[in-house]
């Protein structure tokens, strides 16, 4: 059982798992993409993510941070640069893990890709404008907003409303007498 095991030690010790995460993380930011099995790349997820967060915002106390745990100068000046400026709009989920058919040829482990999600281009679609950040509320606001639409759009949508009843009673009618015909046959 796994009760409230929350970190796996990927069957190291402490300084040497931290080693390796910092590494992979630095690795990970630098080259945008790298490949190692799943476990670790799970481990590397809670680990890199957020730090990612913290990048969002550039302060010399966030840097410092951010650097107690990569070790790594130019890693922590990409973070801060290039990577920081691609995920400021993005939420979370900074990373994904794609898993890869083949295994290791040594110990059969399962083989992952895990990548920076604002860097593979090709799960975006061509010309895809971003959509705009919305947020869902109760009370309705696009109506206050669209009046002035809504008021010279308002005779053309009578109009289209008046037909629609015109039509509806019409095609509604002889369903109903054919119905009626067919009970008393």
């Amino acid at each position: 059982m796994r009760h409230g095991k929350k970190v796996n030690h990927l069957g190291r010790k402490t300084a040497h798992r931290h080693a390796l995460l910092s590494n992979m993380a630095s690795s990970l930011i630098l080259n945008k993409r790298i490949t190692t099995t799943v476990a670790k790349a799970k481990a590397l997820r809670k680990y890199v993510e957020p730090l990612l967060t913290k990048a969002k915002d550039d302060t010399t106390h966030s840097r410092r941070t951010v650097f107690s745990y990569l070790q790594n100068k130019e890693s922590v000046k990409t973070l801060f640069g290039e990577v920081a400026s691609k995920i400021s709009d993005r939420p979370g989920g900074y990373t994904r893990i794609i898993k890869l058919g083949d295994v290791r040829v040594g110990d059969n482990a399962e083989m992952c890709l895990i990548e920076l999600v604002d860097y593979n281009t090709l799960y975006t679609k061509d010309g895809a404008a971003k959509k705009a950040k919305t947020r869902r509320s109760r009370r309705g606001g696009k109506k206050a907003e669209g009046t002035e639409a809504e008021a010279a759009d308002a005779p053309a949508a009578a109009e289209a409303k008046a037909e629609k009843k015109a039509k509806a009673p019409a095609k509604k009618a002889p369903a109903k007498k054919a119905s009626s015909k067919k009970s008393k046959e």
